[in-house]
């Protein structure tokens, strides 16, 4: 925890990964800079700076089990995700755009810019409102009405799954 802010876990298995691998990542570096050039012929410098790879190595691997650790105390809150996802119909942009960008209709990304940077972000309603407006065919109005956050980014969920 915080030693000011007892309400404060501090990510200390993060922190710690992150301080092992920029050890790791700067004598690794040097090796990489180091070792490829040879002042000539009978340049000690190579074998002490070859006795210390295994450091960078074990700095990384130390970093990587921090972060392992790290990731194994997460928990995500699927009610607090679901919650945040449904509330954020400004994602619905993306499509709407897209069906605008394919009927021709001229500056789509300005329109829904002003409609979603509002105070207080998008309402389905103010969207739905919105996709009424526009000039393309009933059945796109219907299919993109049809979308919810959840149901829209569902997609790229599984899609993600199939790489």
């Amino acid at each position: 925890g915080s030693s000011t802010m007892p309400h404060k876990v501090n990510p200390i298995d993060f922190e710690n990964s992150e301080g092992n691998l920029g050890l790791a990542n700067a004598m690794l570096r040097h090796l990489a800079e180091k070792l490829p050039i040879s002042r000539w012929q009978r340049d000690l410098t190579d074998s002490t700076v070859l006795r210390n790879m295994g450091v960078g190595f074990g700095y990384s691997l130390l970093a990587y089990e921090s972060c392992l650790r790290g990731l194994s105390k997460l928990e995500a809150n699927p009610a607090a995700l679901a919650a945040d996802l449904d509330a954020s119909w400004d994602v619905l942009a993306e499509p709407v755009q897209t069906v605008m960008r394919r009927y021709g209709i001229a500056n789509p990304y300005e329109q829904l810019k002003e409609l979603t940077r509002g105070k207080g972000g998008i309402t389905p309603q103010a969207l739905h409102g919105f996709i009424d407006g526009l000039a393309i065919p009933a059945a796109e109005k219907t299919r993109l009405k049809a979308m919810t956050p959840a149901s829209y980014i569902g997609v790229a969920a599984e899609l993600a799954r199939q790489i």
